[in-house]
């Protein structure tokens, strides 16, 4: 009977906000139901130290990175059998076993 009460004083409350409010009330609401979600918000916090050979290859990625020699794209999408069009469709929702190509 409580659970009944909680979830009608929930909808109540939300009756009550402005648009906006309920926009963000939405986008929690989302991550709180989403399973990903809640695994990577309860997974353990990783406190591994770096090793010196780890920190070495850090380093050297991001002077590359700084000199501008950055992978393209375009390069990393072809190693996973993708096009930029993919990924345009990426941004939009995932690709499942029936979108088209």
């Amino acid at each position: 009977m409580a659970r009944t009460n909680e979830k009608q004083q929930a909808h109540d409350l939300i009756e009550r906000l402005a648009p906006g409010q309920i926009s963000a009330v939405v986008h929690l609401l989302e991550v709180m139901t989403d399973p990903v979600a809640r695994s990577l918000a309860s997974a353990p916090v990783d406190d591994e130290p770096v090793t010196e050979e780890e920190a070495r290859e850090i380093a050297t990625a991001r002077a590359s990175l700084d000199r501008g020699e950055g992978v393209p794209n375009q390069q990393l999408l072809a190693e996973f059998g993708l096009t930029s069009e993919d990924f345009a469709r990426m941004g939009r929702g995932p690709l499942g076993p029936n979108a088209d190509r």
